[in-house]
């Protein structure tokens, strides 16, 4: 029988020593053992909790038996909606050694995010808090619609929906005596879902061996400690709280960004790494001015998304440390890193050099090789690349037939391996390195009664990256105010940060000859 693409990929990893047979559950073993002294702190709601890599894995452990022991078997499908604390980092081990699947779900998509998501992923099991900041999960999940798959929620807090079981509870079942579960590690374990360039978020499987292969990146340039902004959900942070643990780095988290304490924490712990988004950068450089905070630990600062400038790394030598831009997608997490002995020209005016392993072909519009320089859409491989979407129409578009991952950005590579992004074909807004669907707001804005047509595209911003903005053609004899919009996305059940923040009302739009809006127009002008 002919071997597919994914296994002639794995076969070549294997080969070259980047896949190896060690399961994610068996490298949590072997960070207990090698890292048992490496401390998290965590700041939720105020409270500050430290705890060690070995305390945090002999309560995983624990919890996978009271997993067990509720009904959950290998290859369940187990989504969380959580914010980031203890609670979540050791769920998420507990569900790795049950031999789930497990689904991180961003905390701030809304009810109809959310709903789709459960539905579409056929999850069984689901953890979130009652209540989080102002945001009442409980009523989110109710107005989710029907999720004939759901068989329990887990609840972090006081009060359970039907079905329910509070976390408390469960850790009162905890035990390692359990049968654990046979895994390999080519099995797929995690699964996100990332907005694309349809309307409905997209299914990004995942096996051991390609988050392993991320957790291997020699990516801490020092001992840190490292303070992490990224929510739980993303893939940024997902990562950003177990790779951690097998590389024995010290870690500074909260469970919402607050820029005030983050400064505060950068003076209190001695940070020397972070990252984030420009927002992330430039937020904590205000807050430490306002409050006259030391952030002179800081040696290391990454910076990703879209929206980063040179002027945003020019900012980092400023401040006294280094900062530089790197390139990463949900399906393929680091395809580029820079090093702070990295001139400040790579740093500030490319995306990064790819690391070992990562493969990157520029082509044209035929998917013709263009030669070093010249610019067109990154096609990628490498040991971290996802094995697939969950629907498998998407696969045909995404991945050519010798197994390059189509990302749909615009770049060019040099002849030393650096990467820069210059445009992409992706029609996403990236909005403070959430991807956002023009489709899915375009959907939502064309509900309105007074909308006659309407165009979603990103509008530059300093801090965000990127903002929404909504070019619409009103119904004759209708008005539309911006309030007025932006109070029916919200009834919509939309997430907040994929609401409007701009609305430009047109008697036309510029269109091809075939009549389709030429969105690339409509961003020319935003951006000048």
């Amino acid at each position: 029988m002919a071997r597919t693409i994914r296994e002639l990929n794995a076969e070549h990893w294997y080969r070259t020593g980047f896949y190896r047979t060690e399961t994610l559950s068996q490298a949590m073993d072997r960070a207990v053992r090698e890292h048992p002294h490496n401390q998290f702190h965590f700041h939720v709601g105020g409270v500050a909790t430290t705890l060690t890599t070995a305390e945090i894995g002999r309560q995983g452990r624990r919890l996978a038996g009271a997993l067990y022991t509720l009904g959950v078997r290998k290859g369940d499908v187990f989504a969380m909606q959580l914010p980031t604390r203890p609670e979540t980092l050791v769920l998420y081990i507990a569900a790795i050694h049950a031999g789930a699947t497990l689904l991180p779900i961003v905390h701030t998509y809304g009810p109809a995010e959310l709903g789709f998501i459960l539905r579409a992923s056929r999850a069984r099991w689901f953890a979130m808090p009652d209540r989080s900041g102002n945001i009442d999960f409980i009523e989110r999940l109710a107005q989710a619609g029907e999720l004939p798959d759901l068989e329990r929620t887990i609840v972090l807090g006081e009060t359970a929906p039907p079905r329910g079981v509070l976390f408390s509870d469960l850790v009162l079942c905890a035990t390692a005596d359990f049968p654990a579960p046979a895994q390999h590690a080519d099995e797929v374990c995690v699964l996100l879902y990332t907005s694309g360039t349809t309307a409905a978020p997209k299914g990004v499987q995942h096996t051991h061996n390609t988050i392993r292969a991320e957790w291997d990146i020699p990516f801490f340039d020092n001992r840190g400690p490292y303070l992490n902004p990224f929510p739980a959900g993303h893939i940024a942070g997902f990562n950003y709280m177990l790779r951690p643990m097998v590389c024995g780095v010290p870690m500074v988290l909260l469970d919402r960004w607050d820029a005030d304490l983050a400064a505060e924490l950068v003076e209190r712990h001695r940070v020397t790494q972070s990252g984030g988004t420009p927002f992330f950068l430039l937020s904590l450089i205000e807050a430490a001015e306002r409050a006259g905070r030391d952030l002179s630990s800081l040696v290391h600062y990454g910076l990703g998304a879209t929206g980063v400038s040179p002027e945003h790394v020019m900012l980092t030598e400023k401040y006294g440390f280094r900062g530089g831009r790197s390139y990463g997608l949900t399906e393929h997490s680091t395809v580029t890193k820079f090093e702070v002995d990295m001139p400040i020209e790579r740093r500030a005016y490319t995306d990064g050099k790819l690391q070992p392993g990562s493969e990157v072909r520029i082509v044209d519009d035929n998917e013709h090789d263009l030669p070093r320089g010249a610019e067109g859409e990154i096609l990628l491989r490498g040991p971290e690349l996802f094995v697939g979407y969950t629907d498998p129409a998407l696969n045909a578009a995404s991945f050519t037939e010798d197994g390059w991952f189509r990302t749909g950005d615009i770049g060019t590579l040099d002849s030393d391996n650096y990467l820069t992004i210059t445009d992409r074909k992706k029609d996403i807004i990236i909005r403070g390195g959430e991807n956002i669907s023009s489709r899915e707001v375009e959907d939502i804005v064309g509900r309105h009664p007074a909308v006659l047509e309407v165009a979603a595209v990103a509008m530059p911003d300093p801090r965000y990256g990127e903002k929404v903005c909504v070019f619409t053609i009103l119904r004759p004899g209708t008005s539309l105010t911006f309030e007025a919009l932006t109070a029916h996305c919200a009834t919509c059940g939309i997430a907040k940060h994929k609401i409007p923040e701009k609305l430009v009302i047109e008697a036309d739009l510029p269109r091809t000859p075939s009549g389709k809006i030429k969105k690339a127009t409509l961003r020319a002008r935003l951006r000048a």
